[in-house]
């Protein structure tokens, strides 16, 4: 392994070369180009130092032989983290933005062994009951409500007004949300997203996720809400919250970037557009495929913590201290290059593996693929609304993701000629706000707004 001193200068705006100073990821310059860090980050080799967060240390995992290693090895890689030395020492600063991502909560994401098999399979067997019929009977309903606010303006935010909003409405019916709890859902959640007022939204969330539990515990549905809860396992309402922010969270957030990256995608580049050169394009799948491998949604995460000392090829890891696994990175590396194509289209990183893979990427895949189908079927001649490349990503260590999508279209009236009701609201024609300027009460109706559109 190379010294330091070996090194390729670090890329534009990285503080790498201070001396004892993590590689930071949480800048707008790593959300800029994070496949130049990533190649820097692999002279170090299968490991890098890195920083989440200001004063906030780890080890990111940039080599995909070595990435399966920690995730296939729950016996040395932990997931709990109350096994965190930087916290339990008071290095890691309690109001740290990445500390509600990483420290421990009582569901199967931190936990381990006999702890993680029984919340785990509570989870995986509430997830099997879900009617892939039924999944895709409501996407097509959300996707139309949500297609149906913005065609009369012949442009749209694809990130604000349709990726990130059809999973929390499909997801919202998957847990059997009332009205008035999937307002509140919405709004907490995309709040959380959005990095506005993260305290207050957090307690919002957890609030309305008590009050759901209570309400199902009282009169439990056809919903994974009352599965969960009517498991073997006898999750707590404690575990219940903790369990649901994951899988509502989890399911959400690498779902609204999967769409808004493959979207981008089938509007940009040339090998999509078939059409162009008298071929028939490739279908939506190759395009999430595509962004599965090189540029996941959720790009540097499940973390872990080793139980001892351990040398990673080279690579040492201290025990307690916290190890990420790049999935981004890790899909990319090098040493793939000429095996990529003869793996399976499956073979990425992006839903992990080992015992803590993602139990939701089959209802996450289901609804990328018919979100994306049913929006380009809808407005076929829709494109970009500004060059690719004017594009930014939102800054954070964690997520892939767009910070917004403009694209434009003929725009399309509807049969009354009037626009139709947005989120319960009257949105005026053809003047239409801009997706920057809606209003919290807006985007705090979506849901309910749903309900009064499909009730007719």
């Amino acid at each position: 392994m190379q010294s330091p001193a070996e090194f390729p200068s670090p890329p534009p705006g990285c503080p790498a070369h201070n001396s004892g100073k993590g590689i930071p990821v949480y800048t707008p310059e790593f959300a800029k180009n994070p496949d130049a860090y990533y190649e820097y980050m692999r002279h170090f080799g299968p490991a890098a130092p890195v920083e989440l967060a200001p004063g906030v240390d780890a080890s990111l995992v940039t080599d995909y032989a070595a990435a399966l290693h920690v995730l296939q090895n729950p016996d040395t890689f932990v997931r709990d983290a109350r096994r965190w030395r930087g916290l339990n020492e008071g290095r890691v600063p309690l109001d740290s933005p990445i500390v509600p991502m990483m420290a421990y909560r009582p569901n199967c994401l931190f936990a381990d062994g006999a702890e993680h098999l029984r919340v785990r399979r509570a989870v995986t067997e509430s997830l099997a009951k879900i009617d892939t019929h039924r999944v895709t009977r409501h996407v097509d309903r959300v996707s139309r409500y949500l297609i149906s606010q913005f065609t009369s303006r012949g442009q749209v935010d694809l990130v604000a007004d349709y990726a990130q909003l059809v999973p929390l409405l499909v997801f919202n019916e998957l847990f059997g949300c009332p009205a008035e709890i999937g307002d509140r859902l919405v709004f907490g959640i995309s709040s959380l997203m959005d990095g506005v007022d993260a305290a207050k939204a957090n307690q919002l969330v957890t609030e309305t996720l008590l009050d759901l539990v209570q309400r199902k515990r009282a009169q439990p549905g056809d919903d994974i809400t009352s599965w969960l809860m009517q498991h073997p396992a006898g999750l707590t309402d404690e575990e219940m919250i903790h369990q649901l922010i994951t899988l509502i969270g989890a399911g959400t957030e690498p779902t609204q970037n999967v769409i808004a990256s493959s979207l981008l995608l089938l509007l940009s580049d040339e090998k999509y557009a078939g059409d162009q050169h008298g071929g028939a394009g490739l279908l939506v799948e190759d395009a999430i495929n595509d962004v599965l491998w090189n540029s996941p949604p959720i790009a540097n995460y499940a973390v872990h913590y080793p139980v001892y000392d351990v040398d990673l090829s080279g690579s040492k890891l201290d025990a307690g201290d916290p190890v990420l696994i790049s999935f981004a990175a890790a899909n990319t590396d090098p040493s793939l290059s000429t095996s990529r194509q003869t793996l399976s289209k499956r073979a990425h990183l992006a839903w992990g593996a080992g015992p803590h893979a993602c139990p939701a990427k089959d209802p996450a895949m289901l609804i990328s693929v018919l979100a994306i189908e049913k929006l380009l079927n809808k407005l076929p001649d829709i494109e970009l609304g500004v060059p690719a490349e004017s594009l930014t990503w939102r800054p954070g260590p964690i997520h892939r993701a767009l910070n917004a999508l403009p694209a434009r279209f003929t725009p399309v009236r509807s049969e009354t000629g009037k626009s139709p009701s947005y989120g319960g609201l009257s949105r005026p024609t053809p003047a239409a706000p801009a997706p920057e300027e809606r209003s919290k009460s807006q985007k705090n109706s979506f849901w309910s707004g749903f309900l009064t559109w499909f009730k007719g």
